[in-house]
Parts: C-alpha cells; structure tokens; sequence
C-alpha cells in the first residue's frame, strides 16, 4: 500500500479518556533498571525503513508502539471483558482466547470475562446463544484443541444490536478476533459506542491465514497455513516425480491475495509454476501458461504447479455475482478449472500425462498453530489486553519490522494488503521457480 496516501494523523489511536489508575504490572519505570518497563504513548514506530538518501521530503509515516502503559484507564477490580471470534477458523484462535483471558484475570486481575457464541450473532437476542462465562478451569486446555471454542459465525449483526447487549452485560472491553471483515464491523460498534458517549473499547486482534491486513506484516495462523501447504506441495512433488510426464496441482487459500501460495512456495523449492491473484495470466498463445507447463512437462517429464483460489477468476467466464453472508464475491474453482484445461490441453496433443490435484484448501486452516504462531498468538492477545486496559480503542494489535504496535481499525480495513509484482517477494518467487515473468500475450499494437 503506498505510504504516500496517509498522513500521521490517520494513525492517531482514540482513547477513552486520561489514565489515572497506577498499572497492577509493577514494572519498571526505566530502561536502564534491568527488568521489562512500561511504553510510553510518545513512542513511534517507523513504518518505511528504506529510502534513497537525500530523495524524501514528505512526512514519515510513524505507529503507536504497543505494550503496558504505567498508568491505565480501566479499574481491574470492576472491570468487565468480553471477547468474540468470528469470520473462518484459524489455527490459533483458541491460543488467543486463552491468552487474552489469562491475562486479563491473572496480571490485571480481572474477574469477569464472558465468551460471546458464534460471532456477532451471539449478540443478538433472536439467535439465542447465551455468552460463557470464561474461567481458568474453562480456558486451560483449549489451545490444545484446533478452532474456536467460542464458535464463529459471518454475517452483518446491526451494531445497535451489539452495543445494547455490551450495555446490558456492562462490559467494559471488546476483544474482536477476526479479519477485514470482522474489523470493520468493530469499527461500526465503536462508533455507535462514541455516538452514545460510552466508556467501552473496542480492540481487535487481526486474523485470517490469507496475511493481507494493511500495515500489519503478518496475521496468526498464517505461518501455520504456509507449513501446511508446503506439506501439500511435498506430496503432489512425489506425486509428480513418481510418473512419467507427472503433474502435481495444488490448490490453496488466497481470495485477493497469494501469500500462502508464494510463501509454500520458497519453502518448498520445487514449485515451478506459482499462480496468485495479483500477477494476471493468461492460458493459451505462446507466452500462455499451458504453453509453458508445455515446455516444462518435454524438458524435464514433470511439473509442480500451485494456485491461489483467487487467482485467474477473469478466465472462467463474465462477472462474479453470488456473495457469501459476509459480503465477499464468491470464487469460482480455479482448482478444477485449471485441472480440466491442463487435461485437455495436453490431450489434444496427444501428450500423455498423469496429473493428480490436491486441494488441502480448509485443512490448513482446521489444525493446531505450529510453535512460531503459538507465540505470536500469545504476544498479540497480552498486547490487545494492554491497549484495552488503557482505554485505548477503535485499533487492531500490529506487528510492524518485528515490533507490536497500535493500528486505527479504519485505516486497517481500507483496503487490503496485496502483494506487488515488483517486491523482493514475488522476485524472491520468480528466482525460485524458474517461471517466466510474464505468462500473459502481448497485443498486436504492442
């Protein structure tokens, strides 16, 4: 996303109000005493650490750094959390709802925590889901069960709706875990919130495995999702390499972006075709792909390929019009598609071939989080905790070059994060398989 678009002031995180209650953490106040020390709200975070000297002359976009304030907004003794996760699965998720809630019972002290059912729905009085009242008991063995223990739901829920329940139950703090969708839909509570002139924060923990929250270098479950593909790619390789004119083609998550499928990729190092949303294609002619699987399949009597779902959409007919309930274009399968035309394509040349398709789509997104993400899971839900109890709100944990930091939701939901196809990654992907940079025909007048 181009940095120019923003000013600083699009980063200024909202708080509920001045912080006079001393933090129950007792950390340090300095640097220099040893031990973990409290964030000051002053300190920033670059978000562009490259430039040609001499070259800038706008303003450096900079992020709220997160972490423990010394001074909090919330009284922990009197204090009353809720947390929600909604959208698809992910590995992970009850890894942060176990953390958000032993961090808030055990370092804040507080006491009353409640689990709200299958998404926004369990705010809403018609469908019935009465909320858990979470407890150490409850949440001590869950991260060793994969999906949410809350259950999820997608759909748009009235922020009226969810509002007047926080006010019923006097919840104090919202923990939203979900993605783009789920993060503009906390949005819309917050500002019925503000409109109310409530003392509520909104924080959310961003999560879907596709990794395309702007300004946010990675989402969990994401590096989970990348092993698991790579587990896929193992097995379509041996696949292929175990027939004679043998092709592998796997399918992955990745709607509007390909950072599974690029990042399974250089973790594989046998992928020779990488096909993803944001770099066009085109199937026939002689720079077409199928031309190219061609001459890979005459050259070397094997071929491993991977797709994102979104990919190629523009080659399966006229304009997408069904939607799913959270308001997302419904795909078709590329998948499928793909594995139809390489069957004939090859056929009508009589070339014989032996393809075997693996789509490992919602797999990898229904397991336990590798140990990288159970962490990363951790760091992001003790961070939420912190923001909220600051009174900070309307924002999404971050991470940015390694650091955790503040993202106004707004901002974080504008659009999503893509990748270019001129990054060091899609290079990094291009170097990797061998495919040509371009697989799309040039025109006449070109």
């Amino acid at each position: 996303m181009p940095e120019s678009r923003y000013q600083n002031a699009d980063f200024k995180v909202r708080t509920l109000g001045p912080c006079r209650i001393p933090s129950p953490l007792k950390l340090s106040t300095s640097y220099t005493e040893g031990s973990a020390s409290y964030v000051s709200d002053e300190t920033r975070i670059l978000f562009n650490i490259e430039e040609i000297a001499g070259e800038r002359t706008d303003e450096r976009i900079t992020l709220e750094k997160a972490g423990p304030r010394e001074n909090i907004y919330f009284r922990p003794g009197y204090s009353k959390a809720a947390i929600v996760t909604c959208g698809g699965i992910s590995p992970g998720l009850n890894n942060v709802i176990r953390s958000l809630f032993m961090q808030l019972y055990y370092r804040y002290g507080v006491r009353d925590v409640l689990g709200f059912r299958f998404g926004f729905r369990g705010f809403d009085p018609q469908y019935g889901y009465e909320p858990i009242k979470l407890t150490p008991e409850f949440v001590e063995p869950i991260h060793r069960s994969p999906g949410t223990v809350l259950g999820s739901s997608r759909g748009h829920v009235d922020p009226k709706i969810i509002v007047d329940r926080l006010e019923q139950e006097g919840i104090d703090m919202l923990f939203t875990i979900g993605g783009d969708g789920t993060m503009r839909g906390a949005h819309h509570v917050w500002e019925e919130v503000e409109r109310r002139g409530l003392e509520i924060a909104v924080v959310g923990v961003p999560k879907t495995i596709d990794n395309d929250i702007n300004f946010v270098d990675k989402t969990f479950g994401f590096d989970t999702a990348v092993e698991e593909a790579r587990r896929a790619l193992e097995c379509a390789h041996a696949e292929a390499r175990s027939a004679m004119n043998g092709i592998g083609l796997v399918k992955v998550m990745g709607r509007d972006a390909g950072f599974i499928a690029a990042h399974a990729t250089l973790a594989s190092r046998e992928v020779n075709f990488c096909l993803i949303p944001e770099i066009p294609f085109e199937l026939e002619g002689e720079n077409g792909f199928l031309h190219a699987l061609e001459q890979r399949i005459l050259r070397r009597k094997h071929a491993l390929i991977i797709v994102s779902e979104g990919a190629g959409q523009d080659l399966m007919g006229g304009p997408l019009q069904e939607r799913d309930p959270s308001g997302n274009v419904r795909y078709r399968d590329i998948g499928l598609f793909l594995k139809e035309k390489i069957l004939n394509y090859f056929a009508e040349r009589q070339i014989p071939i032996n393809l075997k398709y693996i789509d490992p789509s919602y797999t990898i997104r229904s397991v336990l989080p590798n140990a990288n993400d159970s962490i990363f899971c951790d760091n992001l839900s003790r961070y939420a905790v912190h923001a909220a109890m600051a009174g900070k709100t309307d924002l999404i944990i971050g991470l940015c070059h390694g650091v955790f930091t503040h993202i106004p939701i707004e901002v974080a939901a504008a659009q999503r994060k893509r990748i270019h196809p001129e990054s060091e990654l899609w290079f990094s992907v291009l170097e990797a398989t061998g495919q040509p940079a371009s697989m799309v025909n040039k025109k006449a007048n070109e």
